[in-house]
């Protein structure tokens, strides 16, 4: 593993840091060649860091030992994939702020996967998004198309185990360590051996609120297009249709009943732009690959 992997993995393990404080590292110095040197006085005047939390890092930073930490790492089968990598996704590495590394679990390769589309939708899917799903999904998955979605319960949950029999790629908003949420262990412990989970928090990061709205620019990021399936006004699926479109991707949704309150988000979208499909030509017809 090269020695800005490293850095990064130590970077990432510290307290006192979030993603704006390494990326300003990374914009100031490429390789990460001054970090043992910085004092808390430079933290403080360059990084704007206050000194409770500049003394937090410095103090992590000393004490971490990155090799020892991806040994452990290896031996639960997680690799890292820096920004700088090869393996690293193409369309994610497009973004506005992409994560500078990667922790992953399964089929690595999966990241080189060029026809991805994103699924996402409410956790209280109504019957009839099971068969709206199976019909618009299924010929995508037997052509190759590799579905993104996020673990969660409802629409991501169906979208990554329909995807089980070819492609599908789940982004956790916590460490490998915490799959979130415990309804669905075990679809994380089958993806883990038979497709790819991965998840730009370290692995002992546990699942928290903020996390989550982090974790969706991720999921519309990997892919060139969203597809959402039932989703109220106010919802998670909405921010990450969002962040879609903010990142240049199309978005799509499905139509549903006026009187069904998870179809007032995506009613929404399309009044908005996002693409109504019926089938899965709708799709295909705007992420020509």
């Amino acid at each position: 593993m090269d020695d800005l992997t490293l850095k990064l993995i130590q970077l990432d393990h510290c307290r006192g840091l979030g993603r704006k404080t390494i990326s300003a590292f990374l914009k100031a110095d490429p390789k990460l060649n001054r970090l043992a040197d910085y004092t808390i006085k430079e933290l403080k005047e360059i990084y704007q860091m206050p000194s409770a939390r500049a003394e937090l890092f410095l103090r992590d930073f000393h004490s971490i030992d990155p090799e020892r930490t991806v040994q452990q790492y290896e031996r639960r089968g997680i690799s890292s994939v820096p920004f700088h990598s090869p393996d690293y996704p193409i369309y994610l590495k497009k973004i506005f702020d992409p994560p500078h590394l990667l922790y992953t679990t399964g089929k690595k390769e999966r990241l080189k996967d060029l026809k991805m589309l994103s699924v996402i939708g409410t956790r209280y899917p109504s019957i009839e998004a099971n068969r709206v799903m199976d019909y618009l999904l299924a010929p995508l998955i037997e052509s190759g198309w590799t579905i993104v979605s996020g673990l969660a319960l409802g629409i991501d949950g169906l979208a990554h185990k329909l995807a089980l029999k070819g492609r599908t790629i789940a982004v956790l908003g916590s460490g490998l360590y915490f799959p979130y949420p415990m309804q669905n262990r075990a679809l994380f412990s089958e993806l883990a051996k038979t497709q790819l989970v991965i998840s730009e928090y370290p692995p002992p990061a546990r699942p928290e609120r903020w996390r989550f709205p982090e974790r969706n620019r991720v999921i519309s990021g990997m892919s060139l297009g969203t597809l959402v399936i039932e989703a109220k006004e106010r919802s998670g699926s909405l921010i990450t249709a969002d962040q879609a479109l903010e990142q240049g991707r199309e978005v799509f949704a499905v139509p549903g009943s006026i009187l069904n309150e998870n179809c007032k988000g995506t009613h929404r979208l399309i009044q908005q732009g996002a693409k109504l499909v019926t089938q899965c030509s709708d799709i295909l017809e705007e992420l020509l690959v």
